[in-house]
């Protein structure tokens, strides 16, 4: 296991910052469930921050981390759909509390490979959302060009996502040595495109 350098925790203490600040005062005259899930998605990526800082990354063989870090990219989409697409946020809310819930079942009930795939799964339809939908509404002129960073976003959010699971499940896509090396930079640059994009 790569042992945590001061660079990392310095780039995981500017994430947990810019979370906490888009926590703060990111967020405006919102519905509440887009209020509730935007809070939910940076709360938790502050707090996972924190807990990389003091714990290093022999926490991320937790289970329990995994579970926990699902809440991001879930509650992140549906903040999205109820603020843009309200007419689908009784749908994708009950996709988000299923999800979950499979996620925590298998994690402690099923294979590996069952585990994975559900995982890949969920994370794969609300990264897509994230990526996806605000290059779609700026393109069509429903929000600033801006907002496209958060699609950025959700970019790099997806891509430290998917080099997490399969090194998780024993496939590692890079070596454990890089993926822990770039894993800070991307929860800095993800976090900073969600902050400028939601900024517009």
């Amino acid at each position: 296991m790569k042992k945590m350098s001061l660079l990392d925790r310095i780039l995981l203490l500017l994430t947990g910052l810019l979370a906490a600040y888009q926590i703060v005062a990111g967020i405006g005259d919102l519905g509440a469930l887009a209020v509730w899930a935007y809070t939910v998605a940076f709360g938790v990526l502050l707090i996972a921050g924190l807990l990389l800082i003091i714990f290093g990354f022999d926490i991320l063989e937790s289970p329990v981390v995994v579970i926990v870090s699902t809440l991001i990219p879930l509650s992140l989409s549906l903040g999205l759909i109820a603020e843009y697409r309200p007419a689908w946020a009784t749908g994708y809310a009950v996709f988000v509390v299923v999800g979950f819930l499979a996620i925590v079942g298998t994690r402690y009930k099923a294979s590996k490979g069952v585990a994975t795939a559900v995982l890949a799964v969920v994370h794969g339809i609300a990264g897509l959302l994230i990526f996806i939908l605000p290059f779609v509404l700026s393109l069509r002129g429903e929000t600033p060009m801006g907002f496209s960073l958060v699609g950025v976003g959700g970019a790099l959010i997806g891509l430290g996502g998917m080099l997490l699971a399969f090194l998780k499940a024993g496939r590692p896509i890079l070596s454990q040595k890089v993926i822990f090396t770039v894993l800070p930079w991307l929860l800095l640059f993800m976090t900073a495109a969600f902050v400028a994009g939601f900024a517009q």
